[in-house]
Formats: C-alpha cells, sequence, structure tokens
C-alpha cells in the first residue's frame, strides 16, 4: 500500500482511484461496506481518502480523546482490506475552508484524478459541512467521476458505527466490540522505556502510550499481540494492564503489556495489541506481594481465555 500525504503533485500513477472517503474511525463493519462498494465500483486501483488529524480534532482540539485508532493503525487495518493507495489528507484551515465544490475540483479531480468516490449516506463534506451525498453526484456528474452512496449497515436493528464501539469497549466488553468491528480493538504504537517495576516483579512488561485515544474501561485484558517491527516479527498471547497503575501513584495512562513464554528485547519495536476480554478493574494492593499473586491469577486466566482464539 502507497501512503500519499497530500492531494498536489501526486505522480501519474498514484491518480485514477476508485476511492472510498471518509474518517474510517475503527475500520468498523459499516466501513467496510464503504470499502467494499468502493472496489467493486468500477475497474481501478482501491484507495482510501481520509484525514489526518480527524477534523474532529482539528474543530475541537481541547475535547475528551475520542480516536478507537490512531493514524498507524488505521493505515495498518486499510492495507490488511486491500487497499492500493491511501490518501491520508492534511486536514487543516485549508481543507476546512474549502467550499464542497471547491473540494471536487480541486481535491478530487485536480489532485487525485478520481474515477469513482463512493461514500456511507450520511456522508457530509466542505465548508461547514455544506456538502452531503446530493450535491457530491452532481459534482460528479458535472466533472466525470461516478458516486456511490452506500446505506448505513448494522447488526440486530442497530447500526455499526464509532460511538456504539466506544461505548462497548469504555464498558468492559472488547468481544461486543469485535463483533462491530469485524475484527479485534487494537492498540498500536511505539514501545516506550517504563520504570522497569515489571521485570523487578518478575513480570516483564511492554510499554505503550494511549495518546489521543479513547480510552477502554480501566483494568487487566487477556491480549493478542503482533510484533510488527524489528527482527522478530511474531504472533503471541498475554496479559495486559490498562490505566494508571494505582500501585504506584501514577496518573496518566498506558498500557503494559506482558508476553506469555516471551524474554526479548522489543524496546523501540511496534506492537499491535488486541483486546480479548476484561478481566478485571485495577486495584491498589496492600503490599508488592499481593499485587504478583494477582499478576499470577491474571496470567493463568488469560491463558485459558485465549486457548480457544
Amino acid at each position: 500500500m502507497h501512503i500519499h500525504r497530500d492531494w498536489t503533485g501526486l505522480p501519474a500513477e498514484a491518480r485514477g482511484a476508485t476511492v472510498a472517503m471518509g474518517n474510517f474511525d475503527g475500520v468498523h463493519m459499516g466501513h467496510r461496506a464503504v470499502i467494499d462498494a468502493a472496489r467493486r465500483a468500477v475497474d481501478a486501483p482501491l484507495g482510501i481518502i481520509t484525514f489526518e488529524p480527524h477534523p474532529r480534532q482539528f474543530f475541537a482540539p481541547d475535547a475528551p480523546s475520542f480516536r478507537l485508532m490512531n493514524s498507524e493503525a488505521r493505515a495498518n487495518r486499510l492495507a490488511r482490506l486491500g487497499t492500493e493507495r491511501l490518501y491520508e489528507l492534511p486536514f487543516g484551515a485549508v481543507l476546512a475552508g474549502l467550499t464542497p465544490e471547491a473540494f471536487a475540483q480541486e481535491v478530487l479531480v485536480d489532485g487525485l484524478g478520481v474515477r469513482h468516490v463512493t461514500v456511507g449516506q450520511d456522508f457530509c463534506f466542505g465548508k461547514k459541512r455544506s456538502g452531503n451525498v446530493n450535491i457530491l453526484r452532481d459534482l460528479g456528474e458535472r466533472h466525470g467521476f461516478g458516486v456511490t452512496a452506500v446505506p448505513l449497515v448494522g447488526d440486530g436493528g442497530q447500526e455499526y458505527s464509532s460511538t456504539a464501539i466506544r461505548k462497548a469497549l469504555s464498558e468492559g466488553r472488547p468481544r461486543d466490540a469485535e463483533r462491530m468491528l469485524g475484527h479485534w480493538h487494537r492498540i498500536e504504537g511505539e514501545i516506550v522505556h517504563g520504570e522497569k517495576r515489571g521485570r523487578e516483579l518478575g513480570w516483564p512488561t511492554a510499554n505503550m502510550r494511549l495518546d489521543d485515544l479513547h480510552l477502554p474501561r480501566l483494568g487487566v485484558y487477556a491480549v493478542l499481540v503482533d510484533v510488527l517491527t524489528g527482527p522478530e516479527r511474531l504472533s503471541c498471547k498475554g496479559v495486559a494492564s490498562l490505566g494508571v497503575r494505582p500501585m504506584f501513584g501514577r496518573n496518566a495512562p498506558n498500557l503494559e503489556v506482558h508476553l506469555f513464554d516471551y524474554s526479548g528485547d522489543l524496546y523501540g519495536q511496534h506492537l499491535s495489541v488486541a483486546l480479548v476480554d476484561f478481566l478485571r478493574d485495577e486495584e491498589k494492593f496492600g503490599s508488592l506481594e499481593d499485587l504478583v499473586r494477582q499478576i499470577d491469577a491474571d496470567a493463568d486466566q488469560a491463558r485459558r481465555l485465549l486457548s480457544g482464539v
């Protein structure tokens, strides 16, 4: 997959795709329907148009973190779906100020040379979200690209949505989130140096930041782990603590992951951690010995729950 982070100056081979357009936060089953429709629309390379940062972050920078995925995790998921070209457009004052007509002309036609655009039926675009699907269709007829609007899809009468997925994760229901996503909810990023307390306790962990992400319910999880970079690219099972480490007075949430049956050095590498089962809430123990006994129990429970995954 080729990633392009602007709509200007693209080589000829980067133009002419059939594209799905949207924010694709979580890349859930509703998003999959839009992407699959784009794939079927015309015989052309499959592209995705999305925006970074998320427009909501641009317009409300001080609002609580809401994203299900950072840009790295989103790109990795889209690549797995067969995306050939990811147009991750920089969202700022310039894009926010384009009228629907200017967006179609400057971005879709002059910049990307799209052959077809597929969106969800509730898609809005352009300055003050003044463009909708009907306007996009009119612009497509004027400029020579096709447009498909995909109805919202769901399960059991409920539409798949990032909002519903956030709710499931906030309540500690990762398997319900997986049903709506079509894949495990994953936290991806670089392993950073921690305080090495886990190693001292006999449970070494890989530490990851949770910057700008929606926080699932804080606590301990059974997880699946993929090492994405470095010489040891492997998949394994593990147990993870997502939270503020109340035993040690820390307040900034992070993710501490223990990989079962692995003892290598992964500092600086990138992990993809899938939340599979919520085990328990965070707890402050009376002693380090009590904490270690609970970690042993957590690991045993995680191994049992992951045995069939």
